[in-house]
């Protein structure tokens, strides 16, 4: 459980301000990627996970909130689907996403990148891994036949088979530690900017919604598929900064690979196969999510190129 974290609009100050005792604000007009509209849906969607110290549970439910995050996830959804192409070709969407581009993050810390961009980059990512696989499991009540039973299987490696000490959370708690960084829930909550936190929210947002399932699983797919290269990308960055805990990649590697074909065929394939007309959303998710991990890729190398922090604070981990 983390503590509530600072600010950084309107929105999010009436939100904040209400968890803790005053009066909710309305959503306005925000910039669907800005910083206020997503630290109010990162807020409001972390009442569904763990919550956070000294706030009444009960604020998971309260009509008010909901329907004020409501409001937010319709301008949030509205910016993805323009943002995005569209259609219904499943296949087409699964090999885009299978296509390796140059010039991403992982590609800049395997072959330049030094200890505080890797410090940065966990950072970044702290505020999913915290809660990694927490999202799609939303998914497992939604689905039936053959799709819920083979992303139950990829759910159950995601949480280390049983095993505490296996769950890719931990590894990943693990890996902060060996970089000298504070692995508590959401620590570094403060210094994540929008860009990131989009793509956490935008994976609360279909997990959350029902007639988004096809959504979610076409993002659960995606980032199967794109995970396992660019894993061994972070693994051999590791190695060159003589970074010693290297499992959370390494076993990324290997798992993402199985996972990959598990969720094409047995997710995907079988979901579609029950209900084709959720093909658009299935498109939709692979589209979004390559949507929101491009920006946020864009704003980590844009700042890093410039020889700058892509983090808000100044306590960028140097």
């Amino acid at each position: 459980m983390g503590h509530l974290p600072r600010p950084r609009g309107p929105i999010s100050e009436g939100i904040i301000s209400a968890l803790s005792g005053g009066a909710l604000p309305t959503a306005g007009s925000p910039d669907p990627f800005g910083e206020d509209l997503h630290l109010s849906l990162y807020v409001c969607y972390e009442l569904h996970y763990q919550g956070f110290a000294g706030v009444d549970p009960d604020w998971e439910w309260d009509p008010g909130l909901l329907a004020l995050r409501r409001d937010l996830e319709r301008v949030f959804l509205t910016a993805l689907r323009d943002g995005v192409e569209g259609g219904t070709d499943v296949a087409a969407a699964v090999e885009a996403a299978m296509i390796d581009s140059p010039g991403g993050v992982s590609h800049f810390l395997e072959d330049k990148g030094e200890l505080w961009h890797l410090r940065e980059y966990v950072v970044h990512r702290s505020i999913y891994h915290h809660k990694e696989a927490d999202p799609h499991a939303w998914a497992i009540p939604r689905l039936t036949g053959q799709a819920k039973a083979s992303l139950v299987a990829v759910e159950f490696d995601e949480f280390g088979g049983g095993r505490y000490a296996r769950m890719h959370s931990k590894l990943f708690g693990d890996l902060m530690r060996a970089l000298g960084l504070d692995d508590s829930y959401l620590a570094r909550l403060d210094d994540v900017p929008a860009p990131m936190l989009a793509v956490v929210n935008m994976m609360s947002l279909f997990g959350l919604h029902r007639s988004l399932r096809g959504a979610l699983v076409g993002h659960f797919a995606s980032a199967e598929i794109t995970t396992s290269p660019s894993a061994a990308r972070m693994a051999r960055a590791l190695d060159r900064l003589g970074v010693a805990e290297t499992v959370f990649f390494t076993e990324h590697v290997e798992a993402d690979a199985v996972h990959e074909q598990i969720l094409r065929h047995d997710v995907v394939g079988d979901l579609l196969r029950r209900e084709p007309e959720l093909a658009g959303d299935v498109v939709f998710g692979f589209q979004a999510t390559d949507l929101v991990e491009s920006r946020f890729g864009a704003h980590v190398r844009n700042a890093w190129d410039a020889g700058r922090t892509s983090l808000r604070e100044a306590s960028d981990g140097r």
